[in-house]
Order: C-alpha cells, then structure tokens, then sequence
C-alpha cells in the first residue's frame, strides 16, 4: 500500500490544521482532532458527508465511496472529492472543513 499519495492530501489539508493519515483497511483515514473525515482508498480522497453538504457532492455527481459486503454492497457516508481539488490546497481547505463539520455533527 502507497502512502504517497495519502501524504499528498495530508499535506494539502494543513490548511485546516494539523491533519494525519492513519493506516486502516488497506486503506488511510484523514483525521483531524481525533475525527475521521476523509478516507484515501485506490489513489482516490473520499470526504464525509451528512445531510447538510451531500448536497454539493450530488450538484457535482461525486458518488458515495462502496465495498462489497459478505452478503451486499455498503455504502460509506464518504463521497469523492472534486478531481481539481486534489493539487488545489485551498480549494481542498473548504472541502475538507465541510466534511470535517460532517464529521463532528455525526459525533453529536
């Protein structure tokens, strides 16, 4: 598994505070504070959604993040990020804050 590419949106995020990447499911989670709102899996950054901003993924037909389950397929609360965000750091900045205020409403 490539951290390469989970260190590039790691970096990028720094906008927003001090942003990791944690090693999970083949994949990496993108934390803040604690809080998981991004997810790095296949060289793609899906970004918590709740009621409140998914939205803005669907406007932009950025589709939900989906595994296959033993018996079906789940869906996560995690959809793409917008392609030109990925080498855009502030663009990714307000992205990724919405998604981390996804993320603390879901704590609620």
């Amino acid at each position: 598994m490539s951290t390469q590419f989970a260190d590039h949106i790691v970096g990028l995020l720094q906008e927003i505070g001090p942003v990791e990447a944690k090693s999970m499911f083949g994949g990496h989670g993108i934390f803040l504070d604690g809080l998981m709102f991004g997810l790095v899996t296949d060289q793609e950054l899906y970004l918590k959604v709740d009621d409140e901003n998914r939205s803005e993924f669907k406007k932009r037909d950025l589709g939900p993040f989906v595994y296959e389950g033993k018996n079906r397929p789940i869906t996560l609360s995690y959809n793409l990020a917008p392609p030109e965000a990925i080498d855009n750091a502030g663009l990714l900045a307000e992205w990724g804050r919405s998604a981390y205020a996804a993320a603390e409403r879901a704590t609620r």
